[in-house]
Formats: C-alpha cells, structure tokens, sequence
C-alpha cells in the first residue's frame, strides 16, 4: 500500500487547478501534503542540537517560506489529533528545531540567534524565580547546557529547579524523584536528579518494567557537573490522582532502589507476567533503522514496533549488551506504536559502519518484537 503522504500529495496535484491555484501554489500544496509529517518527526526524535540533524531537516523544507507553512500545518496537524495530544514540550521543540533551521535557509541571518534566544529563556526563567537569591540563579542556571533552555517549556524548568533545590536540601543531591500529574496529556511524570552513567537510562526504563509501568516518553538531560536530570512520562493506570499518585510513589521507590543497586533488573524483570490482549489485539510490524548519514558523529539507530511495558528497558538493556554507548535518545509513542531512537557508538567512541555488525544489531533489536507465548516463555525461564 503506498504511503498516505504520497497518496495525498498526488490528489493535491489533480485537485488544486480545479479549485483555482496556479502551479506554484498547487505545488506548494502537494509538498507540505507530503512532508506534513517530517517536521513532527523531526522535532521529536531527533537530535536538535547535532548539526546534521538541521543540515538534513534544512535540505528538505530549502526555503524559510516553505518552513513556516510546514511550521503552520505541523502545529494544526497535532492539535486535530485528539486532545491532550499537543503540549507545551511537542511546541517547544518545533520551535527550536525552526530557529535552528532558519539560519541555514537565510545565509546565515536569524531573526532571533541561537544565543540571544538561550538568554531569552533564561530571562523568563529568572522572572519566574523572583523568590530565589539572584546568586542561587545563576549558580544553577550555569549547570545546564544551552540545549536544555531551547528545548524545554518554562513550566518543567520551574519544576526541575525547585524539585533539584528542594533534593538538595534535603539532603539528596545525588538520588532524588518527584511525582507530577500532566493532565493535558493525561499521564504521570516522574522526574530523577541521579549522577549520570550510560546505563541510566536503561536502569529507569527497567525499574518502570518491574512495575508494570508503560514509559511513553521520556526527557533526558546531563547536567555541567556530571548529574542527569530525566523526566519519564508513563501511561496512568488510575483516574483518581490519590490513587496514582501512591502508585507513582511506589514506581519512584523502586528506581531509586534500582539506582542504588538494591534490586537485579534483570532477574526481576525477567519474572515479569506478560501483557494480556495487547500483542493479538493489533498488528503493527516491527522496524529498525540504522543510519550513519543522519549525524556526523553518531550512527543513529531508530526503532519502531509495537509497544509495551517494559519495551524500552529490553532496547537498552540490548544495545548495553551489544557493547554500544548512548549518546542521546529520543522515546516517544504514537498510539500503539512505539518510536525510539537512539545516536549511539561503539565503545571506542566510532560510528558502527561494519555491514556485518550493523546487520547483527538489527538482528537482536528485531528479535525483541518476537515474544513466546506463554507456555514457551515459562518453559524457557523467560
């Protein structure tokens, strides 16, 4: 069956002259119909902040008119999905992603450059902190790289900084969680302060597993003095927030004690009861990318399938395995389907470009989506 984005963009074609437009308009048309989810895509599952990412995004769009109307209809596009579906985050990265593109379209003019809008940021940032002593500021402003101020809302900078506050008040500036409710999104947030390590990520997603708990985005950011502040975001399993919320807690208890070593992720995982009615219920084929051309320092791996609790903790646990470090990753889920990609390299620091290697590392990710019954998985030990 051919691609809904292409089909639309030929019926563009056919339709725009009989409603009027000349053939500029009409082929402006059939491109923002074919591309009208390459911005979306973009934004959410890629690296902004590595140069390539905005080269290849800047080959595409080549024109900042073009930009602006892709901009428009990304934005309504969202919005017409479904509410709670746009966010104040998804609107975040579609803006940085446009000023870091927009330099490249203009020969190098910016109408607001990257610099002048990380100091924007943290001018709102300040004015909403107007009951810290300027110096606390400051001090906490600098850990953070200019990345994190051009991708993140004001709302969770707000909160990431109160809660690291608070954490380290209390005595916590190496461990700490909080528990917070998006109900425009309808899921739970939990965010970790912890000293960054390349299994992190993989100790969060397996300490969810444990639970049952659903990753279904996720936010990461390494601090200037070797901390990690991730904010994960997780399927609710109660309407009420006093029920979820003491659910929350006891997710957050078990990744702190996952990050402290008191519990073996993989045993207790592996002890895990299967989803029931998920996996028959809908068809959705398993695929992963790898691709080299995509960022000029990482190969860049992207997954996508079928998605389920403890999905994202057997993609890392995987890539840990297959001697890969990650660099940055990007979760995210589109209905029943989840969309993670990774920029990782080996351990030498190097781009994995050996066909052989490649094709052993997508063998191993594929086999993921490939779960025993049952039966098969008791009698396997599974």
């Amino acid at each position: 069956m051919e691609d809904h984005s292409i089909v639309g963009a030929h019926i563009a074609r056919k339709l725009c002259p009989r409603f009027g437009c000349s053939p500029a308009e009409t082929e402006t048309i059939a491109w923002l119909v074919e591309n009208h989810l390459v911005m979306s895509t973009v934004a959410q599952s890629r690296d902004l902040s590595d140069r390539k990412t905005i080269e290849n995004f800047s080959s595409i769009v080549q024109s900042l008119e073009r930009m602006k109307l892709l901009t428009i209809l990304t934005t309504a596009d969202i919005r017409a999905v479904g509410p709670g579906v746009w966010n104040g985050w998804k609107a975040q990265l579609l803006r940085a992603l446009y000023y870091e593109t927009e330099p490249d379209l203009t020969g190098g003019f910016s109408e607001v450059d990257r610099a002048r809008r990380v100091t924007m940021a943290q001018a709102e940032f300040r004015a909403e902190l107007s009951d810290w002593r300027p110096e606390d500021v400051e001090g906490y402003m600098a850990r953070l790289y200019p990345a994190y101020w051009l991708k993140v809302d004001l709302p969770h900078k707000i909160a990431h900084a109160r809660f690291v506050r608070a954490a380290e008040q209390d005595g916590r500036r190496l461990l700490a969680t909080n528990v917070g409710f998006d109900a425009a999104r309808g899921v739970t947030e939990l965010t970790v302060l912890a000293q960054d390590n390349h299994r992190l990520l993989s100790t969060l997603a397996g300490a969810c597993a444990t639970t049952g708990a659903n990753i279904v985005d996720a936010q990461i950011y390494t601090t200037t003095d070797g901390m990690a502040l991730d904010t994960i975001a997780i399927s609710r399993a109660f309407d009420r927030d006093e029920d979820e919320g003491r659910r929350a807690n006891r997710i957050a208890a078990t990744i702190e004690g996952a990050l402290q070593g008191d519990l073996r992720l993989p045993e207790v995982v592996a002890k895990r009861d299967l989803p029931k009615g998920r996996i028959g219920a809908f068809a959705v084929e398993p695929e992963v990318i790898i691709n080299n051309q995509w960022s000029n320092r990482y190969t860049v791996i992207e997954i996508s399938g079928l998605d389920r609790p403890g999905l994202l903790y057997e993609l890392t646990s995987t890539l840990s395995k297959l001697n890969l470090n990650i660099a940055s990753a990007h979760v995210a889920t589109f209905g029943e389907r989840a969309v993670d990609v990774f920029y990782v390299t080996d351990l030498t620091g190097a781009k994995i470009s050996s066909p052989t290697r490649n094709a052993a590392v997508k063998r191993a990710l594929i086999n993921l989506f490939t779960l025993p019954q049952d039966g098969e998985r008791a009698a396997s030990g599974m």
